[in-house]
């Protein structure tokens, strides 16, 4: 007979993250999250696509951009506004944020969500930050951690991630 189970909590406490993640709320004061706000609806998003499917996201990339049908291709300068917050997640990664040469933001509508995945390879460290709301994420272990987002309709206007990248 299978038995179920139980997944914890990817925030329940730091001892049982998996070896090489770390967690930390609050990277980012009310106030300097409110600045990245103001100035990230304005960024040039595109509907995310993989494989001829469109996400329920859109996203923009700078320094590198991911391409899922023809891999890694430059993409524009990471703007000034962002300079300071990826200095903030070099930091709490313990590296020099010039490593950091890839920034991708998402713009999440209320209630959507991203099944299983996980990142491509050609990145070594990714540090995340979420923004404007919490988001819940779980890992399971097969071949490589895989990690869902549910992004939850508590917030009547859209969410965003920046994602900091160091590549491989």
């Amino acid at each position: 007979m299978p038995t179920a189970t139980i997944q914890k909590d990817l925030f329940e406490t730091a001892a049982e993250l998996p070896d090489g993640m770390r967690y930390a709320p609050d990277v980012l004061t009310p106030h300097e999250e409110q600045a990245l706000l103001e100035q990230i609806p304005a960024l040039p998003f595109k509907e995310f696509e993989f494989h001829g499917f469109l996400g329920k996201r859109r996203v923009v990339s700078f320094g590198w951009r991911y391409d899922f049908g023809g891999g890694l291709g430059k993409a524009g300068e990471i703007p000034e506004f962002l300079l300071p917050v990826r200095e903030r997640a070099a930091r709490f990664a313990g590296l020099a944020p010039a490593s950091l040469e890839h920034a991708l933001i998402i713009e999440y509508q209320p209630g959507a969500a991203i099944g299983w995945h996980k990142d491509r390879p050609v990145f070594d460290d990714v540090i995340g930050l979420s923004l404007r709301s919490r988001c819940r994420a779980a890992l399971r272990l097969s071949v490589a951690w895989a990690l869902p987002h549910r992004v939850g309709a508590q917030h009547p206007a859209a969410r965003y991630a920046a994602l900091f990248g160091h590549l491989s």
